[in-house]
């Protein structure tokens, strides 16, 4: 027993009389650019997690290097 399509139908047409048009256009594009906001973000955090990860790596091969010149 799921919902039949004329039921979202009616619902559909309910929420237009209740918003309008215009308002629902408004709220599809915020959403959209909430979306995409987020995604920039995500991609953003990745990249800075390798840069990271890349900064530590070219440390630890500078720290040991160091050492052994200490040693010697």
């Amino acid at each position: 027993m799921g919902i039949s399509p004329w039921q979202l139908l009616i619902i559909l047409a309910i929420v237009l009389v209740l918003f309008g048009a215009k308002r629902l256009r408004n709220v599809g594009s915020d959403m959209g650019a909430a979306i995409k906001g987020f995604r920039t973000a995500m991609k953003d955090e990745e990249q800075d997690n390798i840069e990271k990860k890349e900064q530590e790596q070219s440390r630890i091969i500078e720290g040991e290097a160091s050492k052994e010149k200490t040693k010697s």
